[in-house]
């Protein structure tokens, strides 16, 4: 590995030479794909979990701001040490891409620990916060309990996977996600109904399966970057935290982890007040999450490929890559975005029959997906805007954007419009918290591209091109 590292400054990274257009869908379609199986595993486990009864789904929508609270600290830690592993990448600071990969390495195991002890002790008592349907704590405290205790395999599939997108390896980013996701499909009937002769473990198979299917993601993960990543050395030989190292990571990915925990609370907020009218509702609004994730994660394996190039090219001085980029990247999640909308609106009822809905459960849910449907195209810009801040290095404005949009606006309108007009206008809150944060990103772009971007173009003017900027320009109008 050291003989790899040593040699890697010799060859150019493709996401300083490929042209834009080519490198942003090579960088993004396997992350597309892979993040579009993750969907379709969370829509399958809820669809299976639902079969055993509505307050299973119930139970298991109520315990997803914990399960989204473990992957946004996963995944914020990730952010920060894909940003200063991309841009130590651009700078050709290879000692500094080490720091930062062994250091990500050692977060995410702590971050496990954390939660396999919270979970331990606390799954029961998050239940009883939420409801007194002793069927919901039973279901949900069993599932719970098996998503946190076992945790390790999501903190090291995340972190091992962003160690592959910052050197441009998504395809085995694919790979991962792909092999855990379709384990998840395989074992949740299997395990929750008892088939083949294995004991019938209804909600507690399904988090088997859940994290199962984490476990072998990490296991390969953890293989291609130790025969693959030969940019990255990731030996723990003498290893001691470097603290220096993991500030760094935390400038960026702490408000990261804050703006996505901020998710939870949303959640657990709008669990309470659905719950003000039934728990069905509550139901209806973790199909929607299900649902909604078919969307949007492909917008974010969009985001993942995009963040690296921004990154990297940032280091390296390159500006007409970056906004190249960014602009390709807001045009392609419209498109995705407006794909959805069209889905949403025209096969509400067809998609909740996914999850053996009630005629109850319809009457609440098609008005449901086809209002929250409305914010989509909007939430395009603020999606891949929020990212390209994290990318440079100023994820706080994502955490101000994400406090402003789900805290200050989300919760507040929903609970007004709940108490005033009745449950079917409680999801345009949707529509007035993107609102919010479609004002919130433009305002910190046109400060971002002041500041950070546009100076670049006055160092690059003043400067004599070499013959390898023609190879870039041409790549910036591919």
């Amino acid at each position: 590995m050291s003989e790899n590292t040593q040699t890697a400054p010799i060859q150019e990274n493709k996401m300083g030479v490929m042209p834009i257009r080519r490198l942003l869908i090579t960088m993004s379609l396997p992350m597309m794909v892979s993040m579009l199986i993750q969907a379709l595993y969370n829509i399958v486990d809820s669809a299976f979990v639902a079969q055993i009864s509505e307050n299973a789904l119930t139970a298991v929508s109520l315990a997803f701001p914990v399960q989204n609270l473990m992957i946004a600290v996963a995944s914020g830690t990730s952010v920060g040490v894909n940003a200063l592993l991309s841009r130590s990448l651009g700078e050709k600071n290879y000692q500094k891409v080490n720091l930062s990969a062994t250091n990500g390495l050692f977060l995410a195991v702590l971050g496990y620990i954390v939660f396999a002890v919270l979970g331990f002790f606390f799954s029961e008592f998050f239940f009883h916060t939420q409801t007194n349907d002793p069927e919901i704590v039973r279901y949900g405290t069993d599932y719970l309990l098996i998503c946190t205790v076992a945790s390790i395999g999501v903190f090291l599939q995340v972190m091992l996977e962003r160690l592959l997108l910052s050197t441009g390896k998504t395809i085995f980013v694919m790979i991962t996600q792909g092999i855990g996701a379709i384990i998840n499909i395989i074992f949740d009937p299997i395990l929750i109904f008892g088939l083949f002769g294995f004991p019938e473990l209804g909600v507690k198979g399904a988090a088997i399966a859940t994290v199962a299917g984490q476990i072998v993601a990490a296991a390969l993960g953890l293989l291609f970057n130790h025969f693959c990543n030969h940019e990255i050395s990731l030996s723990f030989r003498g290893f001691k935290p470097d603290l220096k190292t993991i500030g760094t990571i935390y400038s960026v990915g702490l408000p990261s982890i804050i703006m996505m925990s901020v998710g939870s609370v949303m959640t657990y907020g709008m669990n309470k007040i659905l719950l003000m009218f039934s728990s069905t509702a509550v139901s209806v609004f973790g199909v929607y999450f299900k649902l909604q994730s078919f969307i949007f994660m492909p917008v974010f394996g969009l985001n993942n490929g995009m963040v690296p190039i921004v990154a990297y090219n940032y280091g390296a001085k390159n500006p007409k890559r970056m906004t190249g980029t960014i602009r390709l990247s807001i045009i392609y999640a419209f498109v995705l975005m407006c794909i959805g909308v069209l889905l949403f609106e025209c096969f509400p009822a067809q998609l909740l029959s996914i999850f053996n809905a009630s005629d109850y459960m319809l009457q609440i849910g098609v008005p449901a997906l086809r209002i929250i449907a409305i914010h989509f195209p909007v939430a395009a810009f603020c999606i891949i805007v929020g990212s390209v801040f994290q990318a440079l290095g100023n994820g706080i404005f994502s955490l101000i954007i994400s406090l402003c949009r789900q805290l200050g606006a989300l919760l507040p309108s929903a609970y007004l419009l709940a108490v005033c007009f009745g449950l079917d206008a409680v999801w345009f809150a949707f529509l007035i918290a993107e609102l919010v944060s479609l004002l919130c990103s433009s305002l910190f772009f046109r400060r971002i591209y002041r500041t950070k971007i546009h100076p670049l173009y006055d160092k690059t003017e003043a400067s004599k091109p070499a013959p390898s900027d023609n190879v870039v320009t041409e790549g910036t109008v591919d």
